[in-house]
C-alpha cells in the first residue's frame, strides 16, 4: 500500500484520482511547517505540493520514507532539490499545465496599464466620474517586447499579434529563422529592444543574468514612457530601479505578479500612479489548478507504482550499474553543453553530438541529455537529464547524435557542434583516468585545458609575444593562471589560434578591455564552469 500526503489544497479532481486508486491512501494535511512537517514527511511514500509549504533539508532531516516530491505548479523554488536529491527523492514538477493562464494573466496587466483600468475602477467606488483623468492608450500598433520564448513566452506573442501589436522577442536560444516562424522580431541583446519598444514583458527563470534586467543603469537606454510586466519571477526588475522610473517619467507604468520575497504586503510601489499589483494569480484560475493537479497526481502515482519518471528537476532515470559506468562522461558531456552555449552566445538552432571510440558502444542518450542540460541549463529552470532533450527540441533546435566506434587519441570522446544565427562553435571532450574532464578542442583547435572553474578564452593570430601580454595584464591586476593551454590551425606560425586560460578568483573589466585592446586578439569570453569535482544535482 502506498501513502500520499497532500500537503496543500488542490483541485477535487486530484483528489478523485487518488480515491479511485487501488493501493493507494493518502491524507490531506495542510498548513504544515516545522516539526510537524519533517514527521509527517517521514510517515507517506509521496507528497504533492503547490507553494503554500516550503520543504527544506530540516523538512527532509532523517526522513528514510518519502520516494518523491511532486510539485503541482512550475516552480520549484520552494523545494530544497539538493537535500531531496541526499535523500534519494525524486521531485517532479508540472510545467505545462499553468502556461496559458499565466500567459493570459501578462497580457491582462498589459490592457489594465494601458486602460488604467483598476485606477478608474477605485474612483467609481470612492464616488468620482474621471473620464479626463485616465485617458487610456490603446495597444494596437505599439510595440511588445517579450524577454524569454519559452511556452509562457510564445503565448503571449500570439496573443500580442492578434491584439495587432508589433513584437519584439530576445532569447539566447531564438534564431531569425524561429523568430520569422512565431511572427515576431528578433534582437541580440536586450538593450537592443528597449529603445523600440512600447511595453515590456519577462518570461525566464530568475538567473544571475535575468536579476536586475530593468535597473537605473537600462533606464537610460528605455523609450521614454515604457510600461512593464512581470508575472514571471520576482527580482527580475529593480524595484528601485522602477520606483526612480515612474517619478521621473522615463516609466509610463509598472505592472506585477511576483515579488523578491513573498507575501509581499508592502513595497514602495503599492499606491503610485500607473501601477497595477496582483498577489502571483497568474496560475490562480480554475483550469490551470485543475490541470496542475491532475497531472502531478497521476506522476506521483505512476512513479510509485511502475518507477516511471517524468519532468523530475532533480535525479536521472538511470539504473545504479550504467551510472557508474557513464558518470565521468555524463560530467564532461554537461561541461561542454556549459562551455558550448557561452562561447556561441547566440541564437542556436542546431546541435550535432559525435561520439567516438568506446563510448560510442554504449546508449548515449542519456549522455547527449547532459549535453543539453549543460546548453540550458543558465537559461531554463531546473533543467537535467531527463527533460533536457524535450527542453531543447521545443525550442525548436535540432538535435543530431553518431556513433564512431574507431578508435582515435583518445579511447572515448565527445565532440559538439553548435550552430545558430550564423555562427558555429565546436567542443570536444574527453575523461582522463577515472573522473578528471578535459577540453580536448575548441572550434578548430586542438589542445588539452582543464574544462573547471572560470576559463579565460581568447582567440589570436599566432604572433610573438601574444602570451606574454596575456600573462602580464592579468599580473597587472593580481589574476592568477591555474593553467594555460594553446592551439593554431596547422603547424604554421601565424594564422589564427586560441588560447584558454584556467583563471583562480575574480577577472576585474579592466583586465578584459586591456587584453581586448592586444594587437591581434580578435575575441575573448569568461567562461563559467563547475568546480572541479562538482557535478549537478542529478548527477551527485
Amino acid at each position: 500500500m502506498h501513502r500520499i500526503l497532500v500537503l496543500d489544497d488542490i483541485a477535487q479532481e486530484g483528489i478523485d484520482i487518488l480515491d479511485a486508486q487501488e493501493g493507494i491512501e493518502y491524507e490531506i494535511r495542510t498548513g504544515l511547517s516545522g516539526e510537524d512537517l519533517r514527521t509527517a514527511l517521514n510517515e507517506f511514500d509521496g507528497a504533492i505540493l503547490r507553494s503554500g509549504v516550503k520543504i527544506t533539508a530540516e523538512s527532509l532531516e532523517g526522513n528514510t520514507r518519502m520516494k518523491a516530491l511532486v510539485r503541482a505548479g512550475v516552480g520549484t523554488d520552494n523545494i530544497d532539490k539538493a537535500a531531496s536529491t541526499r535523500r534519494g527523492i525524486v521531485v517532479m514538477n508540472t510545467p505545462a499545465g499553468n502556461t496559458v493562464s499565466t500567459a493570459e494573466h501578462a497580457f491582462a496587466l498589459i490592457l489594465a496599464l494601458s486602460r488604467n483600468i483598476p485606477a478608474a475602477n477605485q474612483g467609481l467606488v470612492e464616488g468620482r466620474w474621471d473620464r479626463k483623468k485616465y485617458m487610456g492608450t490603446q495597444v494596437a500598433g505599439k510595440t511588445l517586447g517579450i524577454v524569454g520564448m519559452g511556452r509562457i513566452g510564445r503565448e503571449v506573442a500570439s496573443r500580442a499579434i492578434a491584439f495587432e501589436m508589433n513584437v519584439i522577442a530576445y532569447d539566447p536560444f531564438l534564431t531569425d529563422e524561429q523568430a520569422a516562424g512565431l511572427g515576431v522580431k528578433r534582437v541580440a541583446t536586450v538593450d537592443d529592444m528597449l529603445p523600440q519598444i512600447d511595453y515590456l514583458t519577462v518570461h525566464t527563470p530568475l538567473t544571475p543574468e535575468t536579476t536586475g534586467l530593468i535597473n537605473r543603469a537600462r533606464l537610460e537606454k528605455v523609450k521614454p514612457g515604457l510600461r512593464v510586466v512581470n508575472a514571471a519571477r520576482g527580482g527580475i526588475y529593480d524595484v528601485d530601479a522602477l520606483v526612480e522610473g515612474l517619478s521621473c517619467g522615463k516609466l509610463g507604468g509598472v505592472a506585477l505578479d511576483v515579488y523578491e520575497k513573498e507575501p509581499c504586503t508592502d513595497s514602495p510601489l503599492f499606491g503610485m500612479p500607473n501601477v497595477v499589483c496582483t498577489p502571483h494569480l497568474g496560475a490562480s484560475t480554475e483550469e490551470a489548478q485543475t490541470q496542475v493537479a491532475v497531472e502531478g497526481i497521476h506522476l506521483l502515482i505512476n512513479y510509485l507504482k511502475t518507477g516511471e519518471i517524468r519532468h523530475s528537476v532533480n535525479v536521472a532515470s538511470l539504473d545504479p550499474k550504467t551510472l557508474s559506468e557513464l558518470r565521468g562522461y555524463l560530467n564532461v558531456a554537461h561541461r561542454l553543453g556549459l562551455l558550448a552555449a557561452q562561447w556561441h552566445g547566440g541564437g542556436i538552432d542546431q546541435v550535432s553530438i559525435t561520439y567516438k571510440g568506446e563510448i560510442a558502444s554504449e546508449d548515449t542518450r542519456v549522455v547527449s541529455n547532459a549535453f543539453c542540460a549543460g546548453l540550458l541549463e543558465r537559461i531554463v529552470d531546473d533543467v537535467n537529464v531527463i527533460n533536457s532533450e524535450m527542453l531543447v527540441r521545443e525550442r525548436g533546435i535540432e538535435l543530431n547524435e553518431e556513433k564512431r566506434r574507431g578508435k582515435g587519441s583518445f579511447a572515448s570522446s565527445i565532440h559538439a557542434t553548435v550552430s545558430g544565427g550564423g555562427r558555429t562553435v565546436v567542443v570536444g571532450g574527453t575523461v582522463l583516468g577515472q573522473s578528471m574532464p578535459r577540453l580536448i578542442m575548441l572550434d578548430d583547435y586542438r589542445l588539452e585545458s582543464f574544462l573547471d572553474g572560470k576559463l579565460f578564452v581568447f582567440s589570436h593570430n599566432d604572433v610573438p609575444g601574444i602570451i606574454g601580454k596575456v600573462g602580464t595584464a592579468f599580473g597587472k591586476h593580481g589574476v592568477n593562471i591555474a593553467q594555460m593551454a594553446v592551439g593554431r590551425e596547422g603547424n604554421t606560425p601565424g594564422g589564427p589560434s586560441i588560447g584558454v586560460l584556467s583563471i583562480d578568483g575574480e577577472v576585474a573589466d579592466e583586465a578584459v578591455s586591456e587584453i581586448e585592446a592586444i594587437e591581434s586578439v580578435t575575441r575573448v569570453k569568461i567562461i563559467e564552469l563547475p568546480a572541479a569535482g562538482e557535478m549537478p544535482s542529478w548527477l551527485a
